[in-house]
């Protein structure tokens, strides 16, 4: 086994665990409310704390992975949130547990950005073919993950789900110690901007919070955290451009395939996040009624469908280009939502919700490996890690943006005093109006979709080199 694919697999291991813990803890989040006493606010807090580190983080760990190495700063990130698993599996309170999902977050953030940066410095032109790689993997193990960690909980205990990080943390530093080293970067810049790097997490961690906040409450009474986020954003984009060693060079999306790309991504992920978030509610409410068990079900073979074909994918956006896969991909991606919106019974879900499911899982892997690659590839090597960052972010912030945006527009459509997608007790015109705010729902995230493939159609060029000068 030669040392780039120890890397990859070590940056296969960190991912698989960065992405994992936040389904994992939600699946245990009942026992441990119980165990450690503790109600719904604490429960929102677990997994909140975690997802608003990552959210926060995702542009530093790129810029200090760039200044001070990939290679040490994922080694560090991973070692570090093998500490924070070991204090949450220790945790005896709901405080202590809150700040362990707080510094996995932290961890979480740099290893997943800095893992795909390592990936992008050492494959070079084959970074289409290893990110595929990396995406079937993480794809399995997402699939095995969530029911493994439901028998841990199940059948020994809730704090399982922590240790069980420890070995695998260990196999991961074992693979990258041994792995392939980034060739150094001749003149490469040391200084950070401290002031810059204040102001992007602050924008980015109060427009997630915002965000995450008006699903669950009205957009009236939480405004001031989307203005205090653009003031926030507004000052990053001011020191950005005055300081002489910025912490993202905005030059970069100058760059046409790096702007199509990061944009792609926006408004795919948004519409993929969306689609799946609202799905899988649609699939239980009353006028479906699929159990969670049968309904969790029902897109695995989108897993598979990954795990199976991403790399070979991933190798034709190498040897072909991106163009073909990023405007066909999101074409599928659209038609299937449309044709799962058109279920409104049980016996729909299987004559009409199967096929859309497979058209959609047809469009998704066509676009998952060759979007990131184009996206890192499109910066020039020595600002992989922000290029990553920038990816990751986006994709991030498109799902929760359109996530909040989708459920507008289906409580327009349905009508705000109709309880959409409840399990009971919803009369036949509540059902009938919940399937119709589905149907417009939907129909955004297609729209969604194929704004992301006129992006393409436009952006990347029909024959590009993915790999930038350096």
């Amino acid at each position: 086994m030669d040392r780039r694919t120890l890397s990859l697999i070590a940056a296969i291991l960190g991912s698989s665990l960065a992405f994992l813990d936040a389904f994992i803890v939600q699946i245990a989040l009942p026992t441990m409310s119980r165990k450690l006493h503790f109600g719904l606010v604490g429960e929102q807090w677990v997994m909140l704390s975690y997802s608003l580190a990552l959210v926060a983080l995702y542009l530093i760990a790129g810029a200090v992975g760039d200044r001070f190495g990939r290679r040490p700063v994922f080694l560090g990130a991973v070692a570090a949130f093998a500490a924070a698993s070991a204090i949450g599996g220790f945790a005896t309170n709901v405080e202590v547990l809150v700040v362990a999902r707080t510094l996995q977050g932290i961890a979480a953030a740099f290893v997943s950005t800095n893992s795909l940066a390592l990936i992008r410095v050492l494959y070079k032109e084959q970074a289409g073919t290893a990110i595929g790689t990396w995406t079937a993997a993480t794809s399995a193990a997402l699939m095995v993950g969530p029911s493994l960690g439901g028998l841990l909980v199940q059948l020994w205990s809730w704090r399982l789900i922590f240790f069980i990080n420890l070995p695998l943390s260990i196999v991961a530093v074992l693979c990258i110690l041994a792995g392939a080293r980034e060739d150094e970067t001749p003149g490469a810049r040391r200084t950070f901007d401290l002031i810059g790097a204040a102001l992007g997490a602050s924008s980015f961690l109060l427009l997630t919070l915002g965000l995450t906040r008006v699903q669950k409450h009205s957009f009236a009474g939480e405004w001031w955290l989307f203005v205090l986020a653009v003031i926030a954003f507004a000052g990053f984009v001011v020191r950005e451009l005055r300081t002489e060693d910025p912490l993202l060079p905005l030059g970069l999306f100058r760059e046409r395939v790096f702007a199509a790309a990061n944009l792609e991504t926006f408004l795919i992920y948004g519409a993929l996040q969306s689609a799946g978030f609202y799905m899988a509610l649609y699939l239980q409410s009353e006028a479906i009624g699929l159990s969670p068990v049968v309904a969790s079900f029902f897109f695995i073979p989108t897993s598979i469908v990954l795990t199976l074909l991403s790399r070979r994918v991933g190798r034709f956006a190498d040897e072909h280009g991106a163009w073909l896969p990023l405007t066909v991909g999101p074409v599928l991606l659209a038609g299937g939502y449309l044709l799962f919106a058109t279920v409104t019974s049980p016996d729909d879900v299987w004559l009409r919700g199967v096929p859309g499911v497979a058209l959609f899982s047809a469009g998704l892997v066509l676009i998952v490996a060759p979007i990131t690659a184009t996206a890192l590839s499109a910066a020039p090597e020595r600002y992989a890690g922000i290029a990553s960052g920038v990816n990751t972010t986006l994709s991030r912030l498109g799902g929760l943006v359109s996530i909040a945006l989708v459920g507008l527009v289906i409580a327009a459509v349905a009508g705000q005093d109709v309880h959409v997608f409840e399990k009971e007790g919803q009369s036949k015109q509540e059902a009938t109006s919940s399937q119709h705010g589905f149907e417009a729902g939907m129909a955004f995230a297609a729209g969604l979709a194929l704004a992301g493939g006129a992006v393409a159609a436009v952006g990347i060029p029909r024959r590009a080199k993915l790999a930038a000068e350096a």
